[in-house]
């Protein structure tokens, strides 16, 4: 990283233009004002820093992707006058200088009209970038800019993702763009579309309104999985007409949200302020005069009062949408005399969303069927009572269904057949509180019915009846088909003979000096960590913001395997602890073998071939040599950080006695 300070850093070289100072600096660029000297204008010039693109496929391709920006003709988008290197060999785009400032130094806290006309612009800014494949995915108020006209315009598509177009300049699977505006599918690093730029949008709608984030977080990261776990909070009691809107902009799931931004334009405009509301502010700002606020603001407060006795009944019957039959009929007792009450009310709707991010956030933090009382079944179950046909629960219910099925499949390969049967008995519960109609996907139950498969082909391979026939009763309970579990309890009657011997099975047959011909396998590491509670080791895995929620180690390397795969994601010092356990149970010393030692051949976990932890040393004996070839590319031997594991590294051992 450059140390230079923006102060003293030196001025780029552009031909054709003037570059006077720095306007800003980020991780990505660096913004100048010039100017441009043919035609004598000022201009704003951003310039990509090395790190940001550091090699010339990616320059070609960021060069590439402003090209399709720059075509982007709107009223309410900056811009983008030229493109080209400075003299360094750096890309940069130059584009209008607007130096009236950006949202995020205005206030719109006491002019809603003002901040839905901003919103509206933007939407119509979005609207036609999304309709040309354009997703902007940093929409935030300092790329809202303002031209001398005071209109609003959306800048920086710096990072912006044309769909279909490939790769991004970003590292795959990085969560890009401002935590505080970013939809929980982005901060996951997933693919997103324009409604990521809908729920920034939302967020940004929130601030104006409120003077405040919707999420407060002392850091990126927290901020993030606030987006992504936090129920949606509650707007302040004069902005509670928001509420519902609000909802549905900034709901977990992107398939709960605003689709398309005509749809969220449409929302919005249909949103009306209670008719009490415009004399509640005058209240407030009276209030605010430190000469008022007892004597006159009292006086105010009594007039305001009177004032509102008489509207109320008019807000009443415009905005509460109470039928008229069921209000003249009820006795006078039961009619409430005071709205603000029911404005504090949940909204119709709101009590169903609020139960889907409740749900989806439980899911997320695997709290499924368990603790008692705050579990995704117990809140789908209550919601699904009050409004079954609410296509909201009905998506997360088949979400549930999903997320129990997934565990059921990663208990199959982990042989945890009791969580398997619970599991199995949780999903039961589900489909019969939702009368077995939500939505489920096929390949979930593929992946069960892969990973009980693999299990039986094992107690084949191994000529165990027992565990094959165990493995068929497993597989009547999770469903799998009749003609399937025919065929597979024939399999299982027909296996004949002793069983190989649990422990060892991949050296007991070894001579003095023999090196395995397969790599430890997952079933195998298992029984070991259940016979020493070894701790797994951290493993590599593809970066997001939000990755430490769920790490990968030896139980979940990223990619599904079955129990006779090899085992990765383990450190050498675990390699080296199997090697010793295994000596004390099968009888023997055994050690990772030497590079000279091993042999040439890669196994393969799935269609993946991986490295093997070798015995040599790297620079110092803290790193250890692994073998070439792996499925991450590895194209010779490399010294690896010895104390952490790798999803494309196994291990294989050497008998010596």
């Amino acid at each position: 990283m450059d140390d230079t300070s923006p102060a003293t850093a030196p001025l780029p070289e552009i031909n054709g233009y003037r570059v006077l100072r720095q306007l800003g600096r980020g991780g990505m660029s660096t913004v100048y004002l010039a100017d441009q000297v043919a035609l004598g204008r000022e201009v704003a010039i951003k310039v990509m820093s090395p790190q940001a693109l550091g090699d010339e496929i990616s320059r070609r391709r960021f060069e590439n992707e402003v090209r399709t920006i720059a075509r982007l003709e709107h009223p309410h988008i900056v811009r983008i006058h030229e493109l080209g290197r400075t003299k360094d060999g750096l890309p940069y785009y130059s584009m209008p200088h607007l130096p009236r400032g950006h949202l995020g130094d205005r206030d719109y806290t006491r002019d809603e009209a003002g901040a839905v006309d901003i919103a509206v612009a933007l939407l119509a800014a979005l609207e036609y970038a999304h309709s040309r494949g354009v997703v902007h995915r940093d929409v935030k108020p300092e790329n809202v800019l303002f031209d001398d006209a005071g209109r609003p315009l959306l800048a920086d598509f710096g990072i912006a993702l044309r769909r279909g177009f490939g790769p991004r300049v970003t590292t795959a699977g990085l969560a890009v763009g401002s935590t505080a505006y970013m939809a929980p599918e982005q901060a996951r690093g997933e693919d997103v579309d324009g409604r990521a730029d809908l729920y920034a949008l939302g967020v940004v709608l929130w601030e104006m309104l409120a003077g405040r984030l919707p999420y407060e977080a002392a850091d990126a990261l927290s901020m993030a999985i606030a987006h992504a776990q936090q129920p949606i909070p509650k707007l302040p009691a004069h902005l509670r007409h928001w509420q519902r809107f609000m909802y549905r902009a900034l709901a977990k799931a992107a398939d709960s949200r605003f689709q398309t931004a005509a749809e969220m334009r449409e929302a919005m405009l249909a949103v009306r302020p209670p008719r009490w509301l415009p004399a509640w502010d005058g209240v407030r700002r009276t209030l605010g005069s430190p000469v008022l606020r007892w004597g006159a603001g009292l006086a105010v407060l009594a007039g305001v009062a009177w004032g509102a006795a008489a509207l109320w009944p008019r807000a009443d019957r415009d905005f509460f949408r109470a039928e008229p039959a069921t209000r003249s009929a009820a006795p006078a007792a039961t009619v409430i005399d005071d709205p603000t009450d029911r404005m504090l009310e949940p909204l119709p709707g709101a009590d169903i969303e609020v139960a889907v991010a409740r749900a989806r956030a439980q899911i997320a933090r695997n709290a499924l069927t368990t603790p008692p009382g705050d579990n995704a079944l117990a809140t789908i179950a209550e919601a699904w009572q009050q409004n079954s046909e609410d296509p909201r629960i009905r998506a997360v219910a088949g979400e549930l269904a999903d997320a129990l099925r997934t565990r059921v499949a990663s208990g199959i390969r982990k042989q945890d057949d009791a969580k398997v049967r619970d599991l199995l008995a949780r999903h039961a519960d589900l489909i019969r509180a939702t009368d077995a109609s939500i939505p489920q996907k096929s390949a979930v139950q593929a992946d069960v019915e892969k990973a009980l498969r693999t299990r039986l082909d094992d107690a084949v391979a191994r000529n165990d009846r027992k565990r094959a026939r165990a493995v068929v009763a497993l597989a009547g309970d999770a469903g799998v088909g009749k003609a399937d579990l025919a065929r597979w309890t024939r399999q299982a009657d027909a296996i004949a003979g002793t069983p190989r011997a649990l422990v060892g099975d991949e050296v007991a047959d070894l001579a003095r000096g023999g090196v395995s011909r397969e790599p430890v396998t997952r079933a195998e590491f298992q029984r070991f960590v259940d016979a020493t509670n070894r701790a797994p080791a951290l493993c590599r895995e593809r970066a997001s913001v939000l990755r430490v929620l769920k790490p990968r180690t030896w139980r979940d390397p990223g990619f599904p395997q079955g129990p006779s795969d090899p085992v990765v994601c383990v450190s050498l010092q675990d390699a080296e602890a199997y090697a010793l356990w295994l000596g004390t149970q099968a009888g023997g010393r055994f050690r990772l073998p030497t590079a000279v030692e091993s042999s040439r051949t890669l196994p393969q976990t799935g269609s993946r071939a991986i490295s093997l932890w070798l015995r040599d040393c790297g620079k110092n004996c803290l790193e250890r040599m692994v073998t070439a070839g792996s499925w991450r590319g590895r194209k010779a031997q490399e010294a690896l950080t010895a104390n952490r594991g790798y999803d494309d590294v196994g291990f294989r051992l050497l008998r010596e006695r």
